[in-house]
């Protein structure tokens, strides 16, 4: 047998002597516990302030926003973002809700209008609005002025609707043209709430091609949640080559991609108000009781 001599494993890493580290800890043992408590402490109350800094709304009084980003993201349709006082605060706006917007127009008149934002309740720091731009629209002409810095005044939450998670099974969705903001709110804020089950069918109706708002983000939810979210767009003026619907929207088109009648079901409206008239009528014949609709 070959025995091979091994000197001793010194498991000590060098210049580490830690009878010091011992004894420095036991002389300062106060001093230690009451700087890591300390850090708790602070963590705590980063964590806390956050979760109770109150959200920016208010609704009796209204409130200057700066505008912090503006961009055209169509000819005529500009994506808004205002800056919230602070970085970690919330906008406060309920799922169905709308913020009133308050300017002075050309002669120093008020001019009020309510808008739905886009963005997320949850999105801290800012709040984003998509608003249309129509060449005889008071509000939506102040707003083609605004440079970056200049300041709105808001005020809110407003709104009938109470919504509550899983309060119904299906909700169906009647939009025309900037009436599709508060449809893609409330189903944005449906399908990322794990606990809500809700399955939302939208009827999306419009001109062009160039005038669906939003049809990025429609699509991705619909592409996310293909078993609680699908949505039907219908053109008066299709391209080409158009798969979906063309024309008004009918009743054929009701019974076919929104949910039938029922206890569980609720339909939403929101749109040009002769757009509504009709849609109103559509689902009055199809047998929708007053208490399973809502126009915004």
């Amino acid at each position: 047998e070959i025995y091979v001599a091994m000197a001793p494993v010194d498991t000590q890493p060098a210049g580490l002597d830690l009878q010091r580290v011992e004894d420095f800890v036991r002389n300062n043992a106060v001093a230690i516990l009451t700087a890591i408590i300390a850090v708790v402490l602070l963590q705590v109350w980063l964590l806390t302030s956050k979760r109770s800094r109150k959200p920016f709304l208010d609704p009796t009084n209204f409130q200057p926003l700066p505008l912090s980003e503006k961009k055209f993201i169509t000819h005529n349709t500009l994506l808004l973002r205002f800056k919230l006082p602070y970085p970690d605060q919330l906008v406060g706006l309920p799922i169905g809700q709308h913020i009133t917007f308050l300017a002075k127009d050309a002669d120093g008149k008020d001019v009020y209008r309510p808008y739905t934002p886009t963005s997320d309740n949850d999105q801290a720091g800012s709040v984003d609005f998509v608003i249309k731009i129509y060449p005889q629209g008071k509000m939506s002409q102040i707003l083609k002025a605004m440079n970056v810095g200049d300041t709105m005044l808001m005020k809110g939450p407003k709104g009938r609707l109470q919504y509550q998670p899983n309060m119904k099974k299906h909700i169906g969705m009647l939009a025309g043209g900037t009436g599709i903001t508060p449809m893609y709110q409330v189903a944005n804020a449906i399908l990322k709430n794990p606990r809500d089950t809700t399955s939302c069918s939208l009827i999306f109706g419009n001109i062009t091609a160039e005038d669906i708002l939003l049809k990025e983000e429609l699509d991705a939810l619909a592409a996310k949640y293909p078993q609680r979210f699908k949505v039907y767009y219908v053109l008066d003026k299709p391209p080409a080559g158009w798969a979906a619907g063309s024309g008004y929207i009918t009743a054929d088109m009701v019974k076919a991609q929104l949910p039938a009648p029922g206890p569980d079901t609720l339909v939403l409206r929101c749109g040009p108000n002769p757009m509504m008239e009709a849609m109103k009528k559509v689902l009055d014949g199809l047998g929708y009781p007053e208490d399973q609709q809502f126009q915004f």
